[in-house]
């Protein structure tokens, strides 16, 4: 039980290994969860899943509250990782799979998980860390790990899949769980920083999955389309869970196949991310545009395609805000007509814009957008082992969740950038992410990042890093006078940098600390310098 506050929901209703009990037990043949190589789970599969690979690490040590690493791509081993090491109330923490090196050692280091369930392809970077000794065991296909002898003499044990597979313990899941209990650690992106593990209780993640699968139920198939070692993939798995429905699971997103997969494996709703949706509406129309079974599906963020995307595959598109270390504060109607808005308020949730010093400003200015919720452990409560990033996040009692937002008189929020992205030129505030969104409509621009760099004038100019499309030839010119005549002088890009690709971190997020770092570059094209002058109405040379 959950004690006397109605707020939270009993541990049987939330808590993701009872979840899998309850569901195993009351629609055992139902389907849970299908996948790319045709393999499905019913609800009686998944359970029975979790439980023997709970019961295999529970036999090599693990025990409740501790770390259990899992650094595989999405497919049935990754997923019953996932819901085997909840099983035994350990902490499921997933690693990127594109890390190494340093950022690989920081999350092994800082998580104090002792054991790893590791792609056999995988393995062999583990050789390359000085602290591959902290691990103890080290679960992968043994079938397929080419330098299997060379971790005996680092004390690691290695183990096959085979012993994740033995029988399963009828004591599981283990009881206790309760809803505020670490469930997870996500590692988010570390884009000028460390990696920081955010703690995410049972509850937290329950709540953002209901919360994002709003406008689903039962006979819904979310598609997770999105790594599980990121919350952009688990939360969906526990909000269709949660509502009784399924799961499909794809290794990765291809613009060429993706509504191919959707049809396959009877997909009714998934989340895009907003290259990924620009993707799929560039590609050449095809008869079967709208022959497939989705009918919702969120765009993250919501861009200029999202109508059009709406319109010609004919389903229903709509966007939130959210964060690792929040739970959907804010979400659209379906196919909303306010351009730029992320939407409103849910129920339950609190929101501040405020200045520096946490002082609320006026309707219609920006500031930081903060935020905490009516029910406890609905939000990240923290940082793991980082209590100096965690008290600057939760000062004042409100989570500081470092975007730039303004509202207007009828609730609409809309996202302006990152706090630490803001450009500053002539007196003038500039939002990053509006020029980019611009730059994007151009149809021969795949990428674009913008960046504030120092001014001989004082504060900033706007320097724009840009990704043609393949075959495109894009003139600095052109594009400056396609922008000239959708956003305000002030806006426009001075200087305009053509790179083969962006700068990212493993999780794709673009390194706008790396733009910045390199300043302008000798191939950077300055508009100044080429003497084109712009005009609130027209372009000038």
């Amino acid at each position: 039980m959950s004690g006397f506050d109605k707020r939270i929901p009993d541990a049987q209703a939330c808590v993701l290994p009872y979840i899998l009990a309850r569901r195993a037990d009351v629609e055992p043949d139902s389907i849970c969860a299908v996948f790319e190589d045709g393999k499905k789970w019913t609800n009686a599969d998944a359970f029975h899943i979790a439980s023997k690979i709970g019961s295999g690490l529970r036999r090599a040590g693990v025990k409740r509250g501790d770390k259990v690493l899992v650094w595989m791509p999405n497919g049935p081993m990754a997923l019953g990782a996932w819901f085997g090491i909840n099983t035994v109330g350990a902490v499921f923490v997933g690693i990127n799979t594109a890390y190494r090196g340093a950022l690989l050692a920081h999350v092994i280091e800082n998580s104090d998980a002792e054991a790893l369930l590791c792609h056999p392809e995988l393995a062999g970077r583990l050789l390359e860390l000085e602290s591959i000794g902290r691990l103890r065991v080290v679960f992968t296909d043994l079938s397929l790990l080419e330098c299997a002898g060379r971790f005996e003499p680092l004390g690691v044990q290695m183990r096959g899949w085979e012993h994740l597979e033995g029988s399963a313990d009828a004591d599981l899941p283990v009881e206790g769980l309760m809803p505020w209990d670490v469930q997870a650690i996500c590692y988010t992106s570390g884009t000028t920083g460390p990696s920081k593990g955010v703690l995410s209780s049972y509850l937290h993640l329950f709540t953002m999955g209901l919360e994002c699968t709003a406008g689903t139920d039962a006979r819904d198939r979310w598609m997770i389309n999105l790594p599980l070692f990121h919350v952009g993939g688990t939360l969906f798995v526990y909000g269709a869970l949660s509502r009784a429905g399924s799961i499909a699971v794809l290794a990765s997103f291809a613009t060429d196949t993706f509504l191919d997969r959707c049809r396959a494996l009877g997909a009714t709703a998934c989340v895009l991310l907003a290259s990924m949706a620009t993707f799929l509406v560039r590609q050449p129309p095809s008869h079967r545009d709208r022959d497939h079974a989705l009918r919702r599906v969120m765009v993250l963020p919501l861009n200029e395609d999202a109508p059009a995307i709406a319109e010609r595959f004919g389903f229903t598109v709509f966007t939130v805000f959210n964060m690792s270390e929040v739970s959907c504060p804010i979400r659209s109607d379906d196919n909303p007509s306010s351009r730029g808005s992320c939407g409103r308020l849910r129920a339950g949730v609190e929101a501040r814009i405020v200045d520096r010093n946490d002082c609320e400003v006026v309707v219609g200015e920006v500031g930081e957008l903060i935020l905490r919720s009516d029910a406890p452990w609905t939000m990240s409560h923290g940082y793991h082992k980082n209590s100096e990033a965690t008290a600057a996040s939760w000062r004042n009692g409100w989570f500081h969740t470092g975007d730039a937002f303004r509202v207007d008189g009828n609730g609409n929020y809309f996202f302006v950038d990152r706090m630490k992205d803001a450009i500053r030129r002539r007196g003038e505030n500039i939002s990053s992410f509006e020029v980019e969104a611009e730059i994007l409509a151009h149809p021969g621009i795949l990428e674009a990042a913008v960046v504030g760099v120092p001014s001989e004038y004082g504060e900033e100019d706007v320097l724009a890093a840009v990704v043609a499309k393949p075959g495109v030839q894009l003139s600095d010119e052109e594009l400056i006078g396609f922008l000239s005549h959708r956003m305000p002088h002030f806006m426009v890009p001075r200087y305009i940098r053509h790179m083969q690709a962006l700068p990212k971190t493993p999780t794709a997020k673009i390194e706008k600390h790396v733009l910045r770092s390199d300043g302008v570059t000798e191939e950077t094209w300055d508009r100044e310098t080429a003497g084109i002058r712009i005009s609130r109405d027209r372009l000038s040379t």
